[in-house]
């Protein structure tokens, strides 16, 4: 059986000066792209199905009349929503509706002129778009950044493929934070860091799942909670068994039209957590960033623009 990856990259070359429409973008095509995730339950299979198969009517159902009409409960389509990446079922007619009116402009919503990179570059978009959304209600965001930046020492973790946004995230909280320590190794050398990070009285942990979903993050994640530890979670679906195990989940989309993912909504994701950070103690902030500043004008290491 051939992994994600496999198939994108058999379908998803880069092509330099192709232009025009694909063969096939069709609004079902679209739906069948937007809900091709893995780990969808049959509940959640259905409501896809129906959607695909009921495109032009399902774009003006509310929340109610779709659930009614697939069987499913109104809480199943708002999980639903959120595993195919739209921050609630509003957010998801919102692009049913784009869809549907793109078909009958004669082409789909979005631009389709270009080539599989400005394909990518849409897709990401869209994960911004629905991002932002998602911050429309900043209250979470600014709670957990405060819960962040009074846990001293901060455990940030990032496996396999995770482990740039879990560096990049580091690097910068350190900045602003005088204890943060970076697990970028599973197995016992994860587990031991946890543990220690939990003696020296820790008492959260930021973790990255991105796709593919590594197991040893679900174990490490565990091992966490089993410690004591309380676990805030960046991935790219709300739903599955490591977002069962967080205390708290932030899920946006991933860039996933090239052979290997991009991460533009998590990179943001990742800033508007840093900057609660520093919103929760600016004072602490303030001196931190002054003294680093001392540090690198003396030391010279950055070139003056």
């Amino acid at each position: 059986m051939r992994s994600p990856q496999q198939a994108r990259a058999q379908a998803s070359a880069i092509t330099s000066g192709k232009t025009g429409r694909g063969p096939d973008v069709s609004p079902t095509a679209q739906l069948r792209t937007l809900f091709d995730r893995p780990r969808l339950s049959p509940g959640q299979r259905r409501i896809a199905q129906y959607l695909i198969e009921h495109i032009t009517e399902a774009a003006v159902l509310s929340i109610t009349d779709l659930a009614d009409r697939v069987g499913v409960s109104q809480p199943s389509v708002t999980r639903f929503a959120s595993a195919v990446g739209f921050s609630g079922y509003p957010a998801l007619r919102e692009k049913l509706q784009a869809i549907t009116l793109g078909a009958r402009a004669g082409g789909p919503a979005q631009e389709t002129g270009g080539n599989e990179l400005q394909a990518a570059v849409d897709a990401e978009i869209e994960n911004l778009e629905n991002l932002r959304r998602d911050f429309a209600d900043a209250d979470r965001f600014i709670e957990t950044g405060r819960r962040l930046a009074v846990s001293t020492p901060l455990t940030v973790l990032g496996l396999r493929i995770s482990v740039s946004l879990a560096e990049y995230f580091a690097y910068a909280a350190r900045r602003v934070h005088p204890d943060v320590r970076l697990v970028t190794r599973g197995g016992s050398v994860a587990y031991d860091a946890l543990l220690q990070s939990r003696e020296a009285g820790g008492t959260w942990v930021l973790a990255f799942s991105m796709p593919r979903h590594a197991q040893e993050t679900l174990t490490a994640v565990r091992v966490a909670r089993g410690a004591g530890l309380k676990v805030a979670l960046i991935t790219d679906l709300a739903l599955g068994p490591i977002a069962d195990e967080a205390d708290v989940t932030f899920a946006t989309g991933t860039g996933s039209r090239l052979v290997f993912d991009s991460y533009a909504a998590p990179g943001v994701m990742c800033a508007a957590l840093l900057q609660a950070m520093t919103d929760a103690d600016p004072e602490r902030t303030q001196a931190r960033l002054d003294e680093y500043e001392h540090v690198a004008d003396a030391q010279r290491f950055f070139l003056r623009d």
